[in-house]
């Protein structure tokens, strides 16, 4: 056979692997919040390398779980092997890439490591020297490689490792994975007696598929903030009443809606039980508050149930960034570049009501505190970075109007929808997301009938250097004239609201243009399709 054939693994039944184990893992498990989960995003294949020094047992390995017993003898290195989808519950194939050790092969399993979605590194149980390798050779190499891929260290040989020299995996592997963090689960395993070869390449399907890394931050030894974010909208969602707490009905609903599965009375008791006893605050006379829902979700994650833990995120429709999948995001189309996109009436109304919500001393300004307040349930403030910074009305103090607010969510409207309404339903918004945007008509029908139903206008500021471009995007939002000259470098923007004979009220967005990207952007037809009006400001005294 071929190195570049392929072995197609028959099997028809499934592994069976309820609980998977990790190390460290002693936090008590709720048995009922459990349930069928999905995979992450639409993967067809996961692929597996399978790398370590010669002599551990790789190819050994992959040929025990694809003929469920131990081969006799073994080519040095196995071509690709597939495993079938039905193997494990979340029904995706695996490829199984056996990779040469010697030096001279280094070139092709370095392209094979590249390839990889994940990489199983193995050592021989009865070979201490080969565990050290790991660390002094293999883990720099991946490194050195840029592989990005997590890894599954697998001691191989168990029955082989001598009973005199006993020791636990645990201490084993402790140091090796707080120096390597790519590494997200060590397993001990037989090729001999099948002992533990399924949950190998179990572990290594579930790396890719429940990715640890965006839930847990190694340095604080708990969930990272976009995911705390993430479970404190999906809490504030499912406490239906609002009264900072989960009932037991809402706790029942949370556990169906996301693994279709409801809890006993006696199961709910023994949860708030158990949380109770290791987060006092984490029950009330309501039910479970927030910091309690975060130590359930957090204990699956310490219990190496990352699966329990992406079940419920990918339930409220976040991919592995965290972030909403696309599928949620309803945003319209564009058919022309002299289109773009606005915010419907429903969804100014529903942003009017939460500043009024948010401004709980009735001064008719937001904080900065307030607004990070807003964002608490997006993976990140969007406002805090360019274009969006200082894009808006601001008081002396740095409040927000609301004039301010509601341009500022204008802005981001037109510059990325998407976006826009990926905040919008992270903050509460829960009317259908496909109702909260609207597409314009075009501009040149506008032009050709006078007339237009737009509410947000775009002006282009033209201008040589120290023209007074950036001053003339100050005024509009307030700001006093300064002396101090700063060059613009990258296009910013400012948006405000204009009254109209005082009655009709519009957002101006000015975008300022550098004058070294003129000539750019003035040959690009969608560029200047998107504009209303531009305005050329030269500087008076300095034209005489």
């Amino acid at each position: 056979m071929n190195s570049s054939d392929s072995i197609d693994c028959p099997k028809t039944h499934r592994v069976s692997i309820p609980t998977p184990l990790q190390i460290f893992s002693s936090v008590p498990c709720f048995p009922a919040m459990v349930g069928p989960f999905s995979a992450g995003g639409d993967r067809r294949v996961v692929r597996v390398a399978i790398v370590g020094d010669g002599g551990t047992g790789k190819s050994t390995l992959v040929a025990a779980m694809a003929s469920e017993s131990f081969p006799e003898s073994v080519p040095p290195v196995l071509p690709p092997t597939r495993l079938p989808h039905n193997l494990y519950p979340d029904s995706v194939p695996l490829t199984l890439i056996d990779t040469p050790s010697s030096f001279e092969k280094q070139g092709a399993r370095s392209e094979e490591l590249k390839r990889a979605d994940t990489v199983v590194l193995t050592y021989a149980c009865d070979e201490p020297l080969s565990f050290e390798r790991l660390s002094t050779y293999w883990l720099p190499e991946l490194r050195k490689l840029e592989v990005k891929a997590p890894v599954i260290v697998v001691g191989c040989k168990l029955d082989l490792r001598n009973e005199n020299q006993l020791v636990s995996l645990e201490s084993l592997t402790t140091n090796i994975m707080q120096q390597f963090t790519e590494i997200v689960t060590c397993v001990e395993c037989s090729a001999v007696t099948l002992f533990q070869v399924p949950e190998v390449f179990y572990f290594a399907l579930k790396a890719v598929l429940h990715p640890v890394d965006p839930l847990f931050d190694y340095k604080r030894h708990g969930l990272t903030d976009p995911c705390v974010r993430a479970l404190r909208r999906i809490f504030i969602l499912c406490d239906q009443d609002m009264d900072g707490a989960l009932n037991d009905e809402e706790l029942n609903e949370f556990q169906v809606k996301c693994f279709n599965a409801a809890l006993q009375p006696s199961e709910i008791v023994k949860v708030k039980s158990i949380v109770q006893q290791k987060v006092p605050a984490g029950v009330n006379s309501v039910g479970l508050t927030f910091p309690g829902f975060i130590y359930v979700n957090n204990m699956f994650l310490q219990k190496g149930r990352t699966e329990t833990l992406w079940a419920v995120l990918r339930k409220f429709g976040y991919d592995n960034d965290l972030k909403l999948r696309d599928d949620f995001l309803p945003v319209p189309s564009m058919h022309a570049s002299d289109q773009s996109v606005e915010l419907t009436c429903e969804a100014v109304e529903f942003l009017n009501d939460i500043f009024q919500l948010l401004d709980t001393d009735k001064d008719l300004t937001l904080r900065p505190a307030e607004v990070d307040n807003l964002f608490d349930t997006a993976p990140e403030s969007p406002w805090n970075n360019a274009p969006y910074k200082d894009a808006a009305e601001k008081t002396d103090m740095g409040y927000i109007s609301l004039n301010g607010f509601l341009s500022q969510w204008a802005l981001m409207t037109l510059l990325d929808p998407k976006l826009s309404l990926a905040n919008l339903i992270y903050i509460g918004y829960k009317g259908n997301p496909a109702a909260a945007l609207h597409i314009t008509r075009k501009r040149s029908l506008n032009r050709k009938k006078q007339t237009t139903k737009r509410n947000v206008f775009q002006c282009y500021v033209f201008g040589s250097k120290q023209a007074g471009k950036s001053a003339l995007l100050y005024s509009l939002l307030g700001r006093p004239f300064s002396n101090n000259y700063v060059p613009t470098t990258v296009e910013q923007y400012a948006a405000n609201v204009i009254e109209l004979k005082g009655v009709t009220r519009k957002i101006l967005i000015l975008r300022e243009i550098p004058e070294d990207r003129l000539p750019e952007l003035l040959s690009n037809q969608d560029f200047l399709a998107a504009c209303d009006v531009a305005v050329f400001v030269y500087d008076r005294w300095g034209a005489r």
